[in-house]
């Protein structure tokens, strides 16, 4: 077996478990009930997908202009998920929309009191 055909075998198998880790994303997105579950789902497994099926490709191509067209999408995937993951879930908390039942630690109940309280209230009901 020659070193290409190791390659091409390896790009596959990559995509394979890119296209699988990109599936449950979706999956997730889909059967989850609350928005952090689907903001952890969405982000997670997608971005390591992503990153599976950029190095296949890579391996696929041989190429340094693959190389130089790969590095930016996983640089911008990394940055960007986490970031509008925060941003979504932090609109959806001040929205009312999270399940707050199920929250151990409310670290952003200080961040939505009105001045002057004592940070000891409750936030209003919905």
């Amino acid at each position: 077996m020659t070193i290409e055909a190791v390659l091409d075998t390896l790009a596959l198998v990559l995509v394979l478990i890119g296209a699988v880790l990109c599936l449950t994303a979706t999956i997730g997105l889909l059967r989850w009930r609350d928005v952090p579950t689907r903001l952890h789902a969405a982000t997670k497994p997608q971005v390591l997908g992503v990153l599976l099926i950029v190095v296949a490709v890579e391996l696929s191509l041989r190429s340094w202009e693959a190389l130089a067209f790969g590095i930016p999408i996983v640089l911008i995937q990394f940055a960007t998920a986490p970031l509008a993951a925060h941003m979504v879930g932090r609109a959806a908390y001040r929205n009312r929309t999270t399940d707050e039942a199920n929250l151990y630690v409310d670290e952003l109940r200080h961040s939505t009191e009105q001045p002057g309280s004592t940070g000891t209230e409750t936030r209003p009901e919905r």
